[in-house]
């Protein structure tokens, strides 16, 4: 797989290829689909939380609630999984790891049966590091956002 242009849009990455482009795997992979892509600029992710998973059997007992760094952690696999698909072939065995995190907010609790898009977009990149504003949204309202800076290793 070559880079793909900024700006041509990919209508929908599947599971498969999100396991592909970045290491994470259950219980860790916070992102079951992509729609939306704007190659190396913007991204949608969608995760479908289920009570299922195993933060929910000690956040908390009774009142499940998704921790906030959770939803932050899904909006750096988001970013992460596009920044892959962009540099494509370039960044075959490379990971991505964060760097800072700025200004999180959490507007609202996320609760497993909700669905939350998380919409990325590129702020700035130089060489290796990507900066990305993150917004996730549960029926339309948004549940938390942040700003975050991230450096592709080899």
């Amino acid at each position: 797989m070559d880079s793909v242009e900024s700006g041509e849009v990919v209508d929908q990455i599947d599971i498969e290829r999100i396991m592909e482009l970045i290491p994470h795997r259950y219980p860790f992979l916070l992102i079951d689909r992509m729609i939306d892509i704007v190659p190396g600029e913007s991204a949608t992710g969608i995760k479908n939380v289920t009570v299922n998973e195993p933060c929910f059997q000690g956040h908390f007992p009774g009142h499940p609630i998704m921790p906030g760094v959770l939803i932050v952690e899904s909006m750096a696999q988001t970013s992460a999984a596009l920044v892959m698909q962009t540099l494509g072939k370039d960044a075959e065995g490379r990971v991505v790891y964060f760097m800072s995190v700025e200004g999180a907010r959490f507007r609202k609790p996320v609760t497993p049966g909700d669905v939350m898009r998380i919409n990325v977009k590129k702020q700035a990149r130089r060489g290796n590091v990507w900066k990305f504003q993150g917004e996730a949204t549960v029926e339309g309202n948004v549940v938390a956002e942040a700003t975050y800076t991230a450096m592709i290793m080899e």
